[in-house]
């Protein structure tokens, strides 16, 4: 009897839950906002309130991005990519602005043996054993 299950891996979110503490007034206001019908609940405002500050100030950043040589976006680190940076020799220095991946079959030894420092602003997505192993090596 043939099978119809398949194993779902869940979707990685493209997005990072984070806490704000608000004063009442600043959050009577938001919800004044949104009760208004100008936004459709407090997480469409403050997407919006922080997106406006990014554009505000998208100079600095694409400034300090080229500065501090950060790759922006979504980069995946990959078994593969790290046995060819051992094959090679080389130590990778993980410099990203967004979301760093370190692919999941990636084993805390190999990731010592090829990581030399990891600088994430944004998130790191990795295996609890693989975020250990480069502990000393994370800023």
């Amino acid at each position: 009897m043939s099978s119809n299950l398949h194993e779902i891996r869940p979707r990685p979110s493209d997005s990072e839950k984070i806490t704000i503490n608000l004063g009442f007034v600043d959050l009577g206001q938001v919800d004044l906002m949104v009760q208004e019908g100008f936004y459709s609940n407090r997480t469409d405002f403050i997407r919006t309130a922080i997106r406006n500050q990014l554009e505000r100030h998208a100079d600095v950043v694409k400034q300090s991005t080229a500065r501090k040589s950060l790759d922006l976006g979504l980069r995946n680190y990959s078994r593969e990519d790290l046995e060819a940076a051992r094959r090679a020799g080389e130590m990778l220095h993980i410099n990203v602005l967004g979301l760093a991946t370190i692919a999941q079959d990636v084993t805390p030894e190999l990731a010592r043996a090829t990581i030399a420092s990891v600088s994430v602003l944004g998130a790191l997505h990795a295996s609890p054993a693989v975020k250990s192993a480069l502990a000393d090596r994370t800023r």
